[in-house]
């Protein structure tokens, strides 16, 4: 008997203490944050991959520019 009341107090102390982060996952304000914290891991995510790909036109417009020059003294 002993037993069983020690499984259900932790079954009830369990309960009490995820219920509010399961309230909290249907709150208005837990959806925006999340919506917020999504957009800006979107934004952050274009601007790294506009950066490289400037990055990458930049490497050839300096290997175009260096081709001529190379020709040139040879």
């Amino acid at each position: 008997m002993s037993n069983s009341m020690g499984i259900a107090s932790a079954f009830v102390l369990s309960s009490l203490f995820l219920a509010p982060m399961a309230m909290a996952e249907e709150s208005q304000t837990f959806a925006a944050h999340n919506a917020a914290r999504a957009a800006a891991f979107q934004d952050t995510q274009e601007a790294l991959a506009a950066k490289q790909q400037n990055g990458e036109q930049l490497q050839n417009t300096t290997a175009e520019q260096r081709q001529p020059e190379v020709q040139k003294d040879s």
